[in-house]
């Protein structure tokens, strides 16, 4: 395993992650948490991230009480969690002072810590004033809940107003940013963010670099196993969605690199996430310990991946995103 600084920090975290969304709580229970996070930490990985909302705060419970269970040194690994949605009453979501310092208490209770390395807004709150948001990370960050803070899916218009207000106020100013990141979703990461790794050294923790499951090959006969993430009731829209011809198509397309590198398309896949320098760490996500034995191996292919075969994903995926001039 490789490890990366995350953005301009001095936090190191693995350079493929692990992800409680969709698995810990709907799929998976403590026995088979811990039988993961073990095979995980077998490879060297050493960030594992969750939030309030996955599993209605169940997620948290699971990482916890396996973790304890396991009887990891705390100091040995990177724990995050996202403040958003943490519950149905007005004050229970968005990114208030309120929610914000009781969400991150029930959070460090669910988990069974006293802080998390990391914490995330885990999206814009429009109806609360930036500066409220920045002062309440920072009262979190102070009282020693968290020791980072970061944005998801956050615009660079958003993020950078976050850091002004820091800036002005002498305060830590977001560290990291979590958006999607996969061959099929590239502007953000590849376009949008760009002045702000330079700007303000922002680290980036990226989330579905298969696509939800797109980019393992096992939906292009267009059938839906049942044990996939979209034979989950939750995610059957989200599946109509995508898998769509022209995906299918680019996916069957990349077949033929990956076999030309011997290697899955799953672990070409993360591989060319993980490739991005600007990238610090690649969450994934499994349900199955053969499932994180075969990620773990993407670590080995990001070598492969040169300019000639970076080209020839491109031509088959046609996905890079236009750049303004000025980002050049």
């Amino acid at each position: 395993m490789q490890y990366k600084n995350l953005g301009r920090s001095g936090l190191k975290v693995s350079q493929l992650s692990y992800g409680a969304w969709v698995s810990f709580g709907n799929q998976l229970d403590v026995k088979d948490a811990k039988a993961l996070l073990q095979c995980c930490r077998d490879h060297g990985v050493n960030f594992f991230d969750n939030a309030e909302v996955y599993a209605n705060g169940r997620a948290e419970e699971i990482m916890g009480q396996a973790i304890s269970e396991l009887g990891w040194k705390r100091s040995d690994v990177v724990i995050s969690t996202k403040i958003f949605w943490g519950g149905s009453g007005p004050n229970d979501k968005g990114l208030s002072r309120k929610h914000i310092i009781e969400g991150t208490k029930a959070c460090l209770k669910r988990l069974e810590m006293e802080y998390v390395d990391l914490i995330y807004c885990h999206r814009p709150d429009t109806s609360t004033p930036i500066e409220e948001t920045v002062r309440a990370m920072n009262y979190v960050i102070d009282q020693g809940w968290a020791y980072y803070w970061g944005t998801s899916e956050w615009s660079a218009q958003q993020i950078t107003e976050a850091w002004g207000v820091a800036e002005k106020l002498g305060l830590a100013g977001p560290i990291v940013e979590q958006p999607e990141y996969n061959l099929m979703s590239r502007h953000k990461v590849e376009v949008e963010y760009q002045p702000l790794y330079t700007n303000y050294g922002l680290g980036l923790t990226t989330w579905s670099p298969l696509a939800s499951g797109v980019l393992t090959g096992k939906y292009n006969s267009g059938n839906i196993p049942q044990d996939s993430r979209f034979a989950l009731e939750n995610y059957k829209n989200l599946a109509s969605r995508t898998l769509v011809d022209d995906v299918l198509k680019k996916v069957r397309g990349l077949q033929p690199i990956a076999a030309e590198l011997g290697v899955p398309l799953a672990q070409l896949a993360i591989a060319w996430c993980a490739a991005n320098p600007n990238v610090s760490s690649v969450i994934t996500g499994a349900t199955k310990v053969h499932q994180i034995e075969e990620n773990m191996k993407a670590i080995k292919v990001i070598p492969l991946l040169t300019p000639e075969i970076m080209d020839k994903i491109e031509a088959v995926v046609q996905t890079k995103p236009k750049r303004p001039d000025s980002y050049r």
